[in-house]
């Protein structure tokens, strides 16, 4: 069941249609973890962690990306993998994005969030701090399987006032 009942009274076709567009939207996005293609990190935006780290602070943010096999689900295992000695985690916001964006003016950009979603983000720390002193890409540090841990989706408007 939808969840959607029809009064005796006329239904407005079109209304219908975008009432029912919008469900089956919602659904699908509860499967973002089989439906994404990228996962889109923004590294260096907590000037706290940054300096903990003894990064400095960007003047813009910059981007990296993860596969999608980093996803973990809600109540999977986290893999701590043997190339490693130094596993840090950080608790992030995900942003879900419904529908394909390129361009999007910023007034529009709210528009294409479909939801989020608690994740967390895992690191292997000495394996980054490596690769920077060489002057080399880090991914190796940030894209091993099971490094992107994700709870439930929780749709975007739950959360609009």
């Amino acid at each position: 069941s939808s969840g959607i009942t029809q009064s005796t009274g006329s239904f407005n076709t079109l209304q219908h249609y975008y009432i029912l567009n919008l469900i089956e939207c919602m659904s699908a996005m509860k499967d973002f973890v089989k439906q994404s293609t990228k996962i889109i990190c923004i590294g260096r935006n907590y000037a706290k962690h940054a300096a903990e780290l003894g990064n400095n602070i960007p003047s813009e943010p910059f981007y990296f990306i993860k596969p999608t096999t980093c996803y973990v689900e809600d109540g999977g295992n986290i893999i701590y993998p043997d190339i490693t000695n130094n596993l840090h985690h950080e608790l992030e916001l995900g942003v879900i994005i419904g529908k394909k964006m390129s361009k999007v003016p910023k007034e529009e950009v709210m528009s294409h969030v479909a939801g989020y979603s608690v994740t967390i983000d895992v690191t292997c720390r000495d394996l980054q701090e490596k690769c920077k002193a060489e002057r080399k890409p880090w991914s190796i540090s940030k894209c091993l399987d099971t490094h992107c841990a994700v709870g439930p989706f929780i749709p975007a408007e739950k959360l609009e006032t």
